[in-house]
């Protein structure tokens, strides 16, 4: 019986949609379109998969960018001696995704979000982006009024 090709790991589609949902973030911040949803549907198109791959990056995306002012001062709040304008652009798009989902998405345990927040600035940030990242959102997460590994009801 001749080997089976070893098999490659399969990726994680939500991890992929936080991929996406902060690179657009990122992009948004940069360009400031006049058009979000039209510049979301390009950059959609321009994704290795097809737009409904992409549902769950799309619901990120429209509510951090819905509750931005809302995120942005959440994230002001808790970044001691760092103004918004100060933070990079790449650390301001994963806080800005993760703070939407502390605040915003019960369905989803604050320690995911925090998790994945932490592996966005490890694989996209600078050194220390990851620290950084997860100090304002262990500060967030202390405000938060649900249980921090489950899923909230509601």
């Amino acid at each position: 019986m001749a080997d089976a090709a070893p098999r490659e790991p399969r990726r994680n589609r939500r991890h992929e949609n936080r991929v996406a949902a902060m690179q657009f973030l990122y992009l948004w911040e940069a360009q400031r379109p006049e058009d979000p949803v039209l510049a979301l549907a390009d950059f959609l198109r321009m994704q290795e998969n097809p737009r409904d791959h992409y549902a769950f990056a799309e619901s990120l995306i429209d509510g951090a960018l819905r509750a931005l002012p809302e995120v942005d001062r959440a994230i002001a709040r808790h970044a001691e001696n760092w103004t918004i304008e100060r933070i990079a652009k790449v650390e301001l798009a994963i806080l800005r995704l993760a703070v939407h989902e502390l605040l915003h998405r019960r369905d989803i345990p604050p320690v995911v979000s925090i998790n994945e927040a932490i592996e966005l600035a490890k694989a996209f940030g600078g050194d220390d982006s990851h620290r950084f990242v997860n100090g304002i959102l262990d500060r967030v997460k202390e405000g938060l009024d649900r249980p921090l590994r489950e899923a909230a009801e509601g």
